[in-house]
């Protein structure tokens, strides 16, 4: 089978997902910050188990990811990306890029039916990355919400108009694609995901109100979201500057919230006032390719403080995608990885 390809790992990869032999230091119990003192390192998997416990480790868990453009490659391209970039840069956790697009209805876009495996080539790719991984790190998978998918089966205009003209329409679609997508998020996790990362963003300012999140978002990415509530990771990422943060603090299967602290302007010590479970952030993502070492310590050492354990040290979304390795390096080093 073509994806058993991935299984044999260098002895340099099992390194970088974090089986080390030399000492670190762990996080004080203020913060997960830079304040450590000595201990033997932890693997990848078990820095994340930690932080999702909110246990003592020898440093945050950190992440980082970006598009790699394959979404017209088979799925062994994908995978091999996916494995190269876990490996080169020593993340912890691996966020799994999910850039296949939704099948396309044969007539208008939004008559569509529920289809049991809408991204077949993911599902590979997933089942290759785990062999890859062989269970020394956690990976989660990407889902776009229904709302971005009905944007990219037609357009945001589109959509906004059917909104207006033909509610009940846009709802059934909505609905399909979300019965679909939850097909796939059980395929994931059944594949190795530790869970999925939700991308949503349609809960702000701008897109739509609170009461149209009510009716044209939420209850398709509930129903997403239940279908693999038993994941120990399904996190919740919050796309966008004007997000309705309070929307999603409690009462969601989800264990982590991934957002921009830069872009919305609400501070992590904010969010950590209201949300309990893993913290994913704390990196000014547009302005990556920018900071220094020394101000990715800055930005580690401020989040981490903030967050407390229950964090993983990660930007707001994808770096640009035209970042170089030397850039992408920066973080791997300031954070001793």
């Amino acid at each position: 089978m073509l994806r058993r390809m991935f299984l044999a790992l260098p002895a340099a990869a099992a390194a970088q997902t974090g089986v080390q032999t030399s000492a670190r230091k762990a996080v004080s119990k203020k913060g997960s910050g830079a304040k450590t003192a000595s201990r033997a390192a932890l693997s990848a998997k078990e820095r994340v188990n930690r932080a999702l416990r909110g246990g003592d480790a020898d440093r945050p868990p950190f992440t980082f990811w970006y598009h790699f453009g394959l979404e017209k490659r088979p799925f062994d391209r994908h995978a091999k990306a996916t494995l190269e970039f876990h490996r080169k840069f020593r993340t912890d956790l691996v966020k799994v890029m999910s850039d296949y697009p939704y099948p396309k209805a044969k007539g208008k876009w939004h008559e569509l039916k529920v289809d049991g495996n809408p991204f077949p080539e993911q599902i590979k790719a997933l089942e290759a990355i785990n062999d890859g991984i062989a269970g020394r790190a956690h990976f989660v998978e990407t889902i776009f919400n229904s709302w971005t998918v009905a944007e990219k089966l037609s357009s945001k205009d589109e959509v906004l108009r059917m909104k207006s003209e033909n509610p009940r329409g846009l709802l059934a679609a909505l609905e399909i694609i979300a019965e679909s997508q939850t097909h796939h998020a059980r395929k994931a996790v059944e594949a190795g995901a530790s869970g999925i990362f939700l991308a949503i963003a349609n809960a702000q300012e701008g897109v739509l109100s609170r009461a149209d999140y009510a009716k044209f978002g939420e209850p398709f990415d509930r129903l997403i979201l239940k279908g693999v509530e038993s994941a120990p990771l399904n996190t919740l990422h919050l796309h966008g500057d004007k997000v309705y943060m309070d929307l999603f603090y409690s009462g969601w299967p989800a264990a982590a919230i991934n957002y921009s602290a830069h872009a919305t302007g609400v501070g992590i010590a904010e969010v950590r006032q209201r949300f309990s479970g893993l913290i994913i952030g704390g990196i000014e993502e547009t302005k990556y390719r920018t900071l220094t070492e020394a101000g990715l310590k800055t930005q580690w050492q401020m989040a981490g403080d903030a967050a407390g354990r229950r964090f993983v040290l990660a930007p707001g979304c994808s770096v640009p995608n035209e970042t170089t390795d030397e850039e992408m390096l920066r973080l791997t080093k300031a954070i001793k990885a």
